[in-house]
């Protein structure tokens, strides 16, 4: 079982920056590949990254690269989620999951653990 508990949202304005992260317990991080997701009000939950276990690896929305990082310590159990140039569109809440299996990083339902997710408000 593993536990994630995500942090580091709020309100910012357009233009900035935002640095939400996800710490884990319950088991070693380095086992799992990690994701993070977001949920628009009335919008679906859509990938928006994911980073391999290894950390060497990383994947990106084809709509996001570029203002996203992904990035992971594992020996802080942290996986993290830069976010530059904010965007009104960004406002969403953020999950970050992780999945053992070596499926599609991108494909929600292959992930096994969820955090409860962190509020991000982007005003203009």
């Amino acid at each position: 079982q593993v536990q994630l508990v995500e942090s580091g949202g709020g309100l910012a304005q357009a233009g900035g920056s935002l640095r939400v992260s996800c710490s884990a317990s319950g088991r070693t991080l380095s086992r799992y590949d990690m994701g993070w997701f977001r949920q628009a009000p009335g919008k679906e939950r859509e990938f928006v990254a994911a980073i391999d276990r290894s950390g060497s690896s990383t994947y990106y929305a084809d709509s996001l690269k570029g203002r996203f990082t992904i990035s992971r310590d594992n020996a802080k159990i942290t996986v993290y989620l830069q976010v530059n140039t904010l965007k009104p569109e960004d406002t969403a809440v953020y999950y970050c999951a992780a999945k053992i299996s070596y499926g599609s990083y991108s494909s929600a339902t292959n992930y096994d653990y969820w955090g409860q997710g962190t509020q991000v408000t982007v005003s203009s």
